[in-house]
This record gives C-alpha cells, structure tokens and sequence, in this order.
C-alpha cells in the first residue's frame, strides 16, 4: 500500500467492474468508494476530495472524459486513471491531454494497476 493514496475513488457503471475493482484494491489495503456515474464522482468529491480517481469512459450521462474534464477544472492535482474496454487511440489521446496520469485497457489487471499507481509516489 502507498502511503500517498489514502483514498481510491472507482467511478464505473459497470457493477460488476465496479465492485471487482473495489475489491481487489481493498484486498491489496487500500481505501475504496466507488460510484456508478461523472455527476455522482463529482458529488462524493464535492465533499471529501480524493488522492487518485480511477474512471471508466464509457458512461451514461456523463462519459469519463467529459468526467475527467470537469474533475481537471476543480480538483486538478487529483490524479486520475482512466480505463476502457473499448479505446482506441483517439480517446487515448483526449485523455492524456485532459490530464489523465495513465489510461488502461479492460479488464484491468491488478499488476499492471499497482505498476501504474505505484509512479504516482515516485
């Protein structure tokens, strides 16, 4: 567990995505909440901002690059990651010029996860 992240937030539609990840990151000692869309991601971080996001962009009613640009504008030091099942290089590259720290494809494995979240203490 790093001791820079304190709190994960997993933004993803998907419940089945959602909780897996919740898990798996809870699993490895990290504190996590999850929500199912943009607008209730930016609601929980109204209220209590977070260290690192970790998004899907493939959403209703707000995707995650339109998330991801609202979350840059008011909370710009969070670091967030998105993730996708169905990316291509387009949205890869709209995401890391929204500021995206990393973009992974689904279904994300922990590994690669930890890879990456362990660059954002470096």
């Amino acid at each position: 567990m790093s001791g820079d992240i304190e709190t994960i937030l997993v933004v993803d539609d998907e419940e089945n995505a959602r909780l897996g990840l919740s898990r798996l990151l809870t699993q490895e000692g990290y504190a996590v909440e999850s929500v199912a869309d943009g607008f209730e991601a930016l609601e929980r971080l109204r209220r209590h901002p977070v260290h690192l996001v970790i998004s899907d962009i493939n959403m209703p009613r707000m995707n995650g690059l339109n998330f991801l640009r609202e979350l840059k504008r008011n909370y710009p030091r969070t670091h967030v990651i998105m993730i996708t099942a169905y990316g291509g290089v387009e949205s890869y590259l709209e995401a890391m010029n929204l500021g995206a720290f990393e973009y992974i494809h689904k279904p994300v494995k922990l590994d690669e996860l930890k890879s990456v979240m362990s660059k954002l203490s470096a």
